[in-house]
């Protein structure tokens, strides 16, 4: 899956193709796999799925967000940009009732329910929102909805620093609506996948947002890509992945 566009910017030429089929994949000739994590498996799709089909540098957040949901007591959650629903599995593995799921793609929905009843869980308080998430909040904040959790996982908003000021704008946006949808003592997970927004300044966002919801938030923690995806010091765009626990 070397088809991304960045190698254009290198001058290398798209490719993509098998090196090795897992047997599972060659015997229903289908790229689909499933895979274990945690305490829990998910479905994903190498050869058609975004990128790689799926996001291994979220799984130690995923995991601490099962933590908290449990420790927490928390029971509704809003998944936005979920994907294929990893957050959303997590949420019902740490004992959520309520799980709203929302992303722009039908295929990624479905991938997420499958996911959902591939583990075993109970999919009765589940819903899959095919939907504009920033639209949507607002849709949610005019009904007078609440969450207990909420996790905004967006795609990459700057994808270099002349983006920056633009992404800021959105980033801002969406955290302060989560933030005026959480119930007091709720949970936000937020994140930046953008290489143009610094950690620092991803904070500075969050904040700013916090401030425009009239909300005083706890950082109770800070979260990057898992092991599998290192940061060295020649190579500070590796740490591209930042998060917030509020």
């Amino acid at each position: 899956r070397s088809d991304a566009s960045v190698r254009e910017l290198e001058g290398l030429p798209h490719a993509s193709g098998w090196l090795r089929r897992a047997p599972q994949a060659e015997a229903d000739d289908t790229s689909a796999l499933v895979i274990h994590e945690h305490a829990w498996r998910l479905n994903l799709d190498v050869a058609l799925g975004h990128k790689t089909g799926f996001y291994l540098d979220q799984r130690d957040n995923r995991a601490r967000f099962a933590e908290l949901v449990s420790h927490f007591g928390v029971q509704r959650v809003l998944n936005c940009y979920c994907y294929t629903g990893g957050f959303t599995v997590a949420a019902l593995k740490g004992g959520a009732t309520q799980v709203t799921s929302v992303d722009s793609s039908g295929p990624a929905l479905e991938l997420a329910r499958a996911n959902v009843r591939l583990n075993g869980l109970d999919d009765s308080g589940c819903q899959f929102v095919d939907a504009d998430v920033n639209k949507y909040l607002r849709e949610l904040k005019a009904g007078g909805q609440r969450f207990d959790a909420i996790v905004l996982d967006p795609p990459k908003f700057a994808p270099n620093a002349a983006a920056a000021e633009r992404a800021a704008r959105a980033y801002k946006d969406i955290n302060r609506l989560a933030l005026e949808l959480l119930e007091p003592g709720g949970l936000l997970f937020t994140f930046s996948c953008s290489g143009g927004i610094s950690a620092d300044l991803f904070h500075k966002i969050v904040a700013g947002a916090g401030m425009d919801a009239g909300v005083n938030g706890l950082l109770l923690d800070r979260l990057s890509g898992a092991c599998d995806h290192p940061t060295t010091i020649e190579f500070p765009e590796g740490e591209y992945l930042k998060g917030l626990v509020i």
